[in-house]
């Protein structure tokens, strides 16, 4: 894992693991705590929900954001909440060792593999599209069944150029802080853009100035599903941003890519309005809360 991973900017929430392994039972299911996970294990055996927290995020974050175990286990999926968090991408090591400990856990506790599912919020959202295309292109037994992101930072080019413009129009003291971040990461690990973007287009899920999906071949045939919400107006206020330097703008650009190439059959793309609020109440459309559980639960059993 590079360095500078390690480095966690002041607005970054700082990262809590369990010691122990603990078992509590539950009306429809028992949880199994590790440092690594924790799994909501559902008496049923009706697919695996595998969970990717934000770039900063742990667990307990996830579950606070998003709980979506209650109504998971009653449907009999079990809900896997992964604590690998401060990556944008992955090597082609951290992806054989984060594939072997998916697997290795799966057989562990004795998950159905039949209907797996893996998703993540934002930096997470990047780690479960890379780690299931290589899951998809590799010689291990574990094959995803569907795959989705919320508002996840896609392509990593276009983050650097964005934050080269947020620097510029200095609009908010958040906005400064996270890009300045990103540059001087992205210019110690990738490069200037100035001098190619090969290294940015080998790491990210996508590339939109090249059209570079590479590392989303394996995807083909998967249930795919992309969550955002583009509030204009919610953006322009914090970060002067226009609709091209969102997420959402590269989210749908590659939804519209994806249906191109592999048809447009299993791929969704799920634009919300107002959905976007943070556990504590605040206003986010960059949040967990723009999934609706219900119809997500639906669309992991169709």
């Amino acid at each position: 894992m590079h360095k500078y991973f390690i480095i966690i900017f002041i607005f970054f929430i700082s990262c809590k693991k369990q010691n122990k392994e603990t078992i509590s039972e539950k009306t429809s299911s028992k949880t199994i705590k590790t440092t690594e996970y924790e799994l909501v294990k559902s008496d049923k055996q009706n697919g695996l929900l595998i969970l990717f927290p934000c770039f900063p995020c742990d667990l307990e974050n996830t579950k606070s954001e998003f709980n979506i175990a209650e109504i998971s286990s009653k449907n009999g999926i079990s809900v896997l909440y992964m604590n690998f968090n401060l990556h944008l991408y992955l090597t082609e090591t951290e992806k054989q060792d984060l594939a072997n400990l998916l697997t290795e856990t799966i057989r562990k506790e004795k998950i159905s593999e039949k209907n797996i599912f893996i998703g993540g919020f934002s930096g997470g959202g990047n780690v479960s599209l890379l780690i299931t295309d290589y899951l998809m292109k590799s010689e291990n037994q574990i094959k995803p069944k569907g795959v989705f992101i919320v508002d996840a930072p896609i392509d990593l080019l276009a983050l650097y150029r964005v934050s080269a413009k947020n620097l510029k129009q200095n609009v908010s003291k958040p906005a400064i802080q996270e890009s300045t971040w990103v540059i001087h990461q992205f210019d110690s690990i990738f490069g200037n853009p100035s001098d190619g973007i090969k290294p940015y287009e080998k790491n990210a899920p996508y590339t939109f100035e090249s059209e570079n999906i590479e590392n989303l071949t394996g995807l083909k045939n998967l249930k795919i599903r992309f969550y955002t919400e583009p509030d204009l107006v919610w953006w322009k206020k914090r970060a002067n941003n226009k609709y091209e330097d969102l997420n959402a703008f590269y989210i749908k650009k590659l939804s519209e890519k994806l249906k191109s190439e592999f048809g447009e059959s299993n791929i969704e793309l799920i634009e919300t309005q107002n959905k976007g609020y943070r556990a504590n109440g605040e206003r986010h459309p960059h949040s967990w809360s723009i999934i609706d559980k219900e119809d997500f639960i639906t669309w992991i059993l169709e």
